[in-house]
């Protein structure tokens, strides 16, 4: 089989078997494509590459000033499509066994305190709450604050949440299920907090007589028939502005990983924040291991009987 058809069936095999989006195949398609360049230019192919061929592709990255986390993104696709073609006898090895990553370490964005998060929500529960507004404003200001009460209680990707069916509010429902990357599913619990703030939204908008036929629990007149994340994020900046935080510090991403740092702080085990999260692997909420540590000094430093001696 040639190169270009191992490449199609693996590429295949991620849209059939994985339910990779179009955008991860079309990444998929990139990579590969660049690698298959280069291997043309030392005479040979995808299928009969060595670990040599392979660590040399990956110092033509670096010599094109590709930064460490592309190279070691465009590792893991190789090994990917190796392990695959190995797994299916397409071939009697996998040449990039041998090849260590580039050493770089995922950063991880600005957070907010649990102080700063607190100001938001009640700054957007307190515009919930005031009377004398028309409809359509006490609609925007509920659907604010039960975004933001939602997101941080369940740590959704801003996609997961602006998408959600009107069926999560399911009178009695502690969990809710979200159709997260790839199509995977995954049940996430919701806080008593969350809960009502969508019970008290629904009440609202079904009152009102808004968007009555709609399957979206956040409906909008735009071309996707729900609130978009570009929206949500507006308006999100608009109240921490208001509460006296800067507004590029603040972001639906940003409170997911505020969601996860908090409860890491709080003693959380990283495999649940895992599963909360959605991560395919574990080694994308590690992330989060900075937490972790701290977390780890200060047990040491509160209880270990040496650190409490040099105290004293």
């Amino acid at each position: 089989m040639s190169a270009f058809h191992l490449i199609e069936t693996f590429l295949e095999m991620l849209s059939v078997e994985r339910g990779a989006a179009l955008n991860t195949l079309e990444s998929y398609r990139r990579d590969l494509d660049d690698y298959t360049a280069f291997l043309a230019t030392r005479g040979t192919d995808a299928g009969k590459a060595t670990t040599d061929d392979i660590s040399a592709y990956l110092s033509d990255l670096a010599g094109r000033d590709f930064a460490a986390t592309t190279q070691a993104r465009r590792l893991s696709a190789l090994r990917q499509f190796y392990k695959f073609l190995y797994g299916e006898n397409m071939r009697g090895d996998d040449p990039t066994g041998p090849i260590s990553a580039p050493k770089a370490r995922k950063s991880l964005p600005g957070t907010l305190s649990e102080a700063e998060v607190d100001r938001l929500i009640e700054a957007a529960r307190f515009n919930a709450s005031l009377g004398g507004e028309s409809v359509a404003r006490q609609l925007r200001a509920h659907r604010l604050y039960t975004m933001l009460e939602l997101l941080y209680a369940t740590g959704l990707r801003v996609s997961e949440l602006v998408s959600l069916p009107i069926g999560a509010t399911r009178t009695g429902a502690e969990m809710i299920i979200v159709r997260g990357k790839g199509g995977r599913e995954r049940m996430v619990p919701l806080s008593e907090r969350a809960s009502a703030a969508m019970r008290d939204y629904t009440a609202l908008r079904n009152a009102a007589g808004a968007f009555a036929g709609s399957p979206w629990l956040f409906p909008s007149f735009g071309e996707t028939g729900h609130f978009t994340r570009q929206a949500f994020a507006r308006d999100l900046k608009a109240l921490a502005v208001g509460v006296g935080i800067k507004a590029s510090n603040v972001s639906p991403h940003v409170l997911r990983h505020a969601f996860a740092s908090h409860l890491l702080q709080n003693g959380a085990d990283l495999r649940i924040v895992q599963q909360l999260l959605g991560h395919a692997d574990i080694s994308t909420t590690q992330i989060y291991t900075h937490v972790l540590d701290e977390r780890l000094r200060k047990l040491v430093d509160e209880h270990h009987p040496l650190a409490r001696h040099k105290k004293g």
